[in-house]
């Protein structure tokens, strides 16, 4: 898997945010589209794209979309 192809997976759960606002380095949080059903959206997209299951705590924990990334590749068969 390539950061790239989860960075657009990640940023087609937004709506409004511009898709060139999302990089790795795009603390995620910050968005103003951010919110806890976004973090729902992200945890069914990784489960769903990856079959990795990604917690609240692991979204909690991580700062970029670069962070989480290493989550769900750390959690691949």
């Amino acid at each position: 898997m390539e950061i790239n192809d989860f960075i657009s997976k990640f940023a087609s759960q937004f709506d409004e945010t511009d898709a060139a606002e999302f990089t790795a380095e795009t603390v995620f949080k910050d968005l103003a589209e951010w919110s806890s059903l976004m973090s729902l959206s992200i945890i069914a997209m990784a489960d769903e794209e990856y079959s990795v299951k990604v917690k609240g705590d692991d979204i909690k924990n991580a700062a970029t979309i670069q962070d989480l990334f290493e989550v769900v590749v750390s959690r691949m068969n």
